[in-house]
């Protein structure tokens, strides 16, 4: 299957750009480079997503650490995608902080980076304490901090108020498929934000991302449902129509809900 296979059709509408911190992206669906076959199925699944902005787990994936191991940033090149350094694997402040200036210096500087701080090896659920700790210290070194938190809509705001510029709620335990689980918090967290909001983990196939989006999310970043979809490529390509579509319907606007029926066709004017 050819990239031109998963090239999108013109729609005429507008909408503004994603933007964080500062710069603007086409894609607002966000993918990690874990969890793949090999390399070049890590290449094409990339592609297929139309996503611009690529997490790497700096603890887990060679970026240039080993000279003497594959690389991943020969099939996700920099000049191509903005690459987006994790601290997944960090199970407290001092790590995670540690990981991601050794991010910057293996990237040339860049200061945009993702925050996330484990609880526990069960459940990944996040470590607010300690993310929260992190992250005011990222933040007064300069770093562009996107951040990985419950979906406690007091805690993404502190998280908003130190001065991340993206926060990423949980849409339920990562890697687990199970889709969004409480829609209510998220909704809450939209509400009140000022910076973008992105779905991050537990989205498990693409009625899961259109359903972020709805709600009116900025964004969704997944792995595991693309990697672990029996044919990953054809996956990462519908996250990115769920994306495109779950989008438009959010600025459409639904339909109101009603508790009886509404013919489809007017009755007005017909004879009785």
């Amino acid at each position: 299957m050819t990239a031109d296979a998963f090239n999108d059709t013109n729609a005429p509408f507008t909408d503004t750009p994603l933007t964080i911190a500062g710069t603007t992206y086409r894609s607002r669906l966000l993918v990690g480079s874990g969890k793949y076959r090999d390399l070049d199925q890590t290449r094409a699944a990339t592609e297929a997503s139309g996503a611009e902005i690529i997490t790497v787990a700096i603890r887990r994936v060679n970026i240039g650490q080993d000279p003497n191991a594959p690389n991943l940033l020969d099939v996700v090149p920099p000049s191509r995608y903005t690459i987006l350094p994790n601290t997944a694997g960090c199970y407290n402040a001092a790590d995670a902080v540690y990981t991601l200036q050794l991010a910057r210096e293996l990237l040339g500087g860049r200061k945009l980076v993702k925050l996330e701080v484990l609880g526990d090896d069960k459940t990944l659920f996040p470590n607010m304490p300690e993310t929260l700790k992190a992250a005011e210290t990222l933040v007064r070194d300069g770093f562009d901090v996107m951040v990985y938190c419950s979906d406690d809509p007091i805690q993404a705001k502190l998280l908003e108020q130190i001065g991340c510029v993206a926060v990423m709620p949980l849409a339920s335990l990562i890697g687990s498929g199970m889709g969004i689980l409480n829609p209510w918090n998220l909704s809450l967290i939209i509400e009140q934000a000022t910076v973008p909001v992105l779905v991050d983990a537990g989205v498990g196939t693409a009625s899961d991302a259109a359903i972020a989006m709805e709600l009116g999310c900025d964004g969704v970043l997944m792995n595991s449902a693309i990697a672990g979809a029996r044919d990953p490529v054809r996956m990462a390509h519908a996250m990115r129509l769920a994306i495109q579509a779950g989008r438009h319907a959010y600025l459409a606007g639904r339909m109101p809900r009603r508790f009886a029926a509404s013919p489809s066709s007017p009755m007005q004017g017909r004879p009785a």
